[in-house]
């Protein structure tokens, strides 16, 4: 390909410069904003329910014994 690299160029300068700090930034907010909602979510549900990775353990309720 011939001609400048697109770092080069107007549009490649304004990429680096300007799109991708905005884009960081926001995706740094977002995830700000996402951790004080599964805060939230977790006063609002109650005590911590387990996580998909950990075994939850068998229960007896609701079974009829012989």
């Amino acid at each position: 390909m011939s001609g400048p690299s697109f770092f080069q160029t107007y549009m490649g300068q304004r990429f680096y410069e300007t799109t991708m700090p905005q884009l960081v930034r926001q995706l740094t907010r977002l995830n700000d904003n996402l951790e004080r909602l599964v805060v939230v979510a977790e006063q609002l549900s109650g005590p911590k329910q387990s996580s998909s990775g950990d075994p939850v353990p068998p229960t007896t309720e609701g079974v009829e014994k012989p």
